[in-house]
């Protein structure tokens, strides 16, 4: 079984570089660093990454991340392939000051259909129980509730990925492909319709550290002459694609007409049959 090593608590340099740039750092990489887990054995260690976004009416968490907020957050289901067995993430990812926090909770597939349509949380939606798993998906429905956030957008891209031995204290990822379209159920395809690219025709290099940044990693920065850029992929396919477009409300999907949750008295999705009917066919 593969082991979740995601760092909850980090600081993040990124930067955009063309492709004969990531390909000299990848071999500067193989020297300090493995392939992580999910890449090990693949092609350029390379594996696609596929996030769904949530956000409310007024793309609430979007225009934060666009407006500098140097305190908010991102909410979005993480999975990477359309395996029906397999888990998917459910996370917060925080932006504190200038460190980055990272909730994740690991949920059932077929559970994220009805937490969608507003079941509330059960520890049994979880993949594998796990108190902070738990803990974190109640924070991530907590946020969901606050900003009354739903599906606004699909993004996709392929990672490549890498990690030193044992803690993780040091990732590094090259994202290429970057493509994006908005997206208003919870089927959790991998296969996008009609997507735009976004950052095409250059690789966008993410450095991720839970300590102080290795002194390798410095002279790495130091001599590709790497200048730090902002590249936030939500908000960039958010800017791409058009607000009006991603913040487009699917009728029937409404927050005031909802009903209540018995085990947590809180006001959840109104399940309504046209939302039934766009999160997928035969819905009752």
């Amino acid at each position: 079984m593969k082991v979740d090593r995601a760092q909850r608590q980090r600081r993040e340099i990124k930067y955009i570089i063309p492709e004969e740039t990531a390909l000299a750092i990848r071999s500067y990489l193989h020297s300090y660093l493995d392939p992580d887990e999910n890449a090990a054995g693949k092609i350029d260690n390379a594996y696609d990454v596929q996030t769904l976004y949530l956000d409310s009416d007024q793309l609430t968490t979007h225009y934060a991340a666009c407006e500098g907020d140097r305190n908010r957050f991102k909410l979005r289901i993480r999975y990477y392939d359309d395996d029906p067995g397999s888990p998917v993430y459910f996370e917060i990812k925080r932006r504190i000051n200038e460190g980055i926090v990272k909730q994740r909770a690991r949920v059932r597939r077929d559970a994220v259909r009805s937490l969608l349509i507003g079941a509330s949380p059960t520890r049994d939606h979880l993949y594998a129980w796990n108190p902070q798993h738990w803990n974190d998906l109640l924070d991530f429905w907590q946020l969901v509730q606050r900003l009354e956030a739903a599906p606004r957008l699909h993004n996709a891209y392929l990672r490549e990925a890498y990690v030193n031995p044992g803690k993780a204290t040091v990732r590094v990822t090259l994202d290429r492909k970057v493509r994006a379209e908005p997206e208003f159920g919870g089927d959790l395809k991998a296969a996008l319709e009609k997507p735009v690219e976004i950052f095409a025709g250059v690789v966008i290099l993410e450095l991720k550290f839970t300590e102080r940044m290795p002194t390798w990693l410095i002279k790495m920065v130091r001599g590709f002459d790497l200048k730090s850029s902002g590249a936030a992929k939500y908000c960039d396919s958010v800017e791409a694609l058009g607000p009006n477009r991603v913040a487009r409300r699917l009728t029937g999907f409404e927050w005031g007409h909802s009903e209540t949750s018995v085990a947590t008295s809180v006001p959840w999705l109104d399940p309504s049959a046209a939302l039934r009917s766009a999160l997928g066919p035969n819905r009752k």
